[in-house]
């Protein structure tokens, strides 16, 4: 197998005690730093921070112009990351994100050269992914499961750490392709940004027309956030949580036994395995970066809207009752007290 990952030198590795401290106060000066850019959303800064310090992908929706593209920039900015943008349109090829062989002169001949395309960094960001045909959609699938693209049979490894934030907005249906259910689960987060309070707005506007935004500090690096990832692994569960998270899964899957009757009326597809996964995984990162060492029913609770908002597909009876996917999460917390 190639290789084409980062040649930086590595920074000394740190101690688990020194991640876990790390962590507990990294929260707060992460959102300090990302604030000199960003204006409120801390929200969705925290749940960002989560899947990132998870090891795992996130799908942004908001209306256009809630700089989403700029959060994800500022957020790669923070932990010193290469950052790629990748537009996506109708006419992309796969090609040109995962890259592709053209003929060069060399001084023994004509040859093959791979060129590497813009999915070689460790944060990806796939602009309004859902402008793109279904085929170039899934170029991106084996880089997000895998770390890795295969071009003309040979296997190319991605820098590591590894992530693609996608976003898209929700009110421009005109001239898109809706991601398939299988690769929609490949996010970890589905995260919703929403307007701004008027104080917030206005701080915005007098902020963007009055001068050059504060420079961000680089707060980490790639590799103490490999070594996050291994520490939130190891964060211990009480089974009985792990079970609830297992148990808020299950009751969206419509047609099983004990399932609430809601969600037999208004779910045609619940969510899967991985959403349990996810919950416990973002469970153990919401309790580091709360400066505790154990996951907590709340933490579990915290995760269930990004978590299961992309993973459960409402019928059209709900849709013509009003009812929205986070309303059936919301009774599915109610229900599982």
């Amino acid at each position: 197998m190639s290789d084409l990952t980062d040649s930086s030198p590595a920074a000394p590795a740190l101690t688990e005690k020194e991640v876990i401290e790390t962590l507990a106060g990294a929260r707060e000066r992460i959102i300090a730093e990302v604030g000199k850019v960003i204006v409120g959303q801390t929200q969705v800064i925290d749940e960002m921070l989560i899947a990132l310090l998870s090891g795992g992908h996130c799908l942004i929706t908001g209306a256009p112009g809630l700089a989403k593209t700029l959060l994800v920039k500022t957020v790669a900015d923070v932990f010193d990351l290469s950052f790629h943008r990748i537009q996506f349109t109708p006419d992309l090829m796969p090609s040109d994100i995962t890259g592709t062989e053209i003929l060069e002169d060399t001084p023994t001949g004509r040859k093959l050269v791979f060129k590497p395309g813009p999915v070689f960094a460790n944060m990806i960001l796939a602009d309004e992914i859902n402008r793109t045909p279904p085929k170039t959609q899934a170029s991106l699938l084996e880089a997000m499961q895998e770390h890795q693209v295969t071009v003309a049979g040979n296997t190319l490894h991605l820098p590591e750490p590894f992530f693609v934030l996608a976003t898209q907005n929700p009110i421009e249906m005109e001239g898109t392709y809706p991601l398939p259910e299988a690769q929609l689960d490949r996010f970890m987060l589905n995260i919703v940004i929403d307007y701004l309070s008027e104080d917030d707005e206005v701080s915005v506007v007098t902020r963007t027309t009055g001068g050059k935004p504060q420079p961000v500090q680089r707060l980490f690096h790639g590799p103490q956030l490999q070594a996050f990832h291994g520490v939130v692994k190891k964060v211990p569960i009480a089974e009985d949580v792990a079970r609830f998270a297992v148990r808020l899964s299950a009751a969206s899957r419509p047609g099983r036994p004990g399932v609430p009757d809601f969600v037999n009326e208004w779910v045609s597809w619940g969510a899967g395995t991985r959403a349990s996964q996810c919950l416990v995984l973002g469970g153990k990162t919401r309790a580091l970066l709360h400066g505790r060492a154990h996951v907590t029913l709340d933490d579990i609770r915290a995760m269930a809207h990004p978590v299961l908002r992309h993973r459960i597909l409402i019928n059209y009876r709900a849709e013509a009752e009003g009812v929205t996917v986070s309303k059936v999460i919301d009774r599915l917390l109610e229900t599982l007290k």
